[in-house]
């Protein structure tokens, strides 16, 4: 398939895709300066304390992403992910998608510390997510972005809603866009924001299925004519066998995994895609699917147009049912909602 034939389309693209997330960001009353005059060092108090972590653990990088995807597609971009069991609270990190996998919650808490020691009730938890995420992004090699603030954190979680919102990875290319479009974001914030996993790694459990012709997909031998997938996947299961090690950690992006680029798309055209929802957006085979391929096309090509694409997206994201205003509250501790202390 060719690429992005030519640069007025790119463009095109390009421009539509500001167009939206502008409009996106313009619906809710959130700014990069919101906390200008009431905590003038939290951005600078969030960068350095992801600096600092991630220093001491790269994989930490991918965790703080991972973290706020996981919070803005259950309810919103509202720190529900955060709250552990309480009463009356069912905590998000019991949901499949979630245990034993999702990491990074200490770290929230010590930039909840040092914030709330600097400037009390005032940063919201929802906007730490957002903060961590945009520098630890950075600090692997990718875009920075500035960060629309004044985000209110929740006052329940859902564990069902994180069951069923958050996509798993054997979903086919139609339940991806189907969930991506249940969020409010279409086709470029699919491809573009798959993109983070251009870092961090994935447990066995997750593409055992596939690897081993489980999933409820068509067997990779029955279309692998040119042996795209069977070096990859014969690899794969040396790491990973048909039963135990299921907690095993394979690299999403297997060239370079601490590195934010655009190398996750150049191994989707290799066939080279760790998880089945991945190798999705290269597997076009209808004409609506054609855009999400080409897509993948000129991301592998042109990593300034991946990376001004993921900022676009991710802004986007970012505003996803988003609680301001006098909804929600400002947690003084990301673990539980302000009135568990009273």
């Amino acid at each position: 398939m060719d690429s992005l034939s030519t640069p007025k389309l790119l463009a095109s693209v390009l421009l539509l895709a500001s167009l939206c997330v502008r409009a996106e960001v313009d619906d809710v009353p959130l700014s990069p300066y919101y906390y200008d005059g009431t905590c003038p060092l939290a951005e600078l108090i969030v960068k350095q304390t992801v600096e600092a972590v991630v220093y001491r653990d790269p994989r930490m990088a991918a965790s703080l992403l991972r973290l706020h995807f996981h919070d803005c597609f259950v309810l919103g971009c509202d720190a529900s992910v955060l709250l552990d069991d309480t009463d009356g609270i069912v905590s998000e990190k019991n949901a499949g998608p979630n245990k034993n996998s999702l990491r990074g919650f200490e770290v929230i808490d010590l930039i909840k510390g040092l914030l709330e020691a600097a400037c009390p009730s005032t940063v919201s938890c929802a906007d730490i997510l957002a903060m961590a995420a945009r520098d630890a992004v950075h600090l692997r090699g990718g875009p920075t972005w500035k960060v629309y603030l004044g985000r209110k954190d929740s006052l329940k979680a859902s564990l069902s809603e994180a069951n069923k919102m958050i996509p798993a990875p054997n979903f086919t290319l139609d339940m991806l866009i189907s969930n991506f479009q249940s969020h409010g974001l279409d086709v470029v914030d699919l491809v573009s924001l798959s993109g983070s996993h251009t870092i961090g790694r994935s447990r066995c459990v997750s593409f055992k299925g596939r690897i081993y012709g489980q999933d409820p997909v068509e067997p990779f031998e029955a279309y692998d004519h040119h042996r795209r997938y069977a070096d990859f996947f014969r690899s794969l299961r040396s790491v990973c066998p048909p039963t135990g090690r299921d907690g095993v950690l394979v690299p999403l992006d297997s060239k370079t995994s601490r590195r934010f680029d655009n190398q996750y798309y150049r191994n989707l055209i290799r066939g080279h895609a760790l998880l089945q929802s991945d190798d999705e957006l290269a597997s076009a085979a209808y004409a609506e699917e054609e855009a999400i391929a080409r897509l993948v096309w000129a991301y592998a090509q042109d990593q300034r147009l991946f990376f001004r694409h993921y900022v676009s997206s991710i802004i986007k994201m970012g505003t996803i049912n988003v609680l301001t205003g006098g909804e929600g509250e400002v947690r003084k501790n990301c673990r539980y909602v302000n009135a568990y202390y009273h």
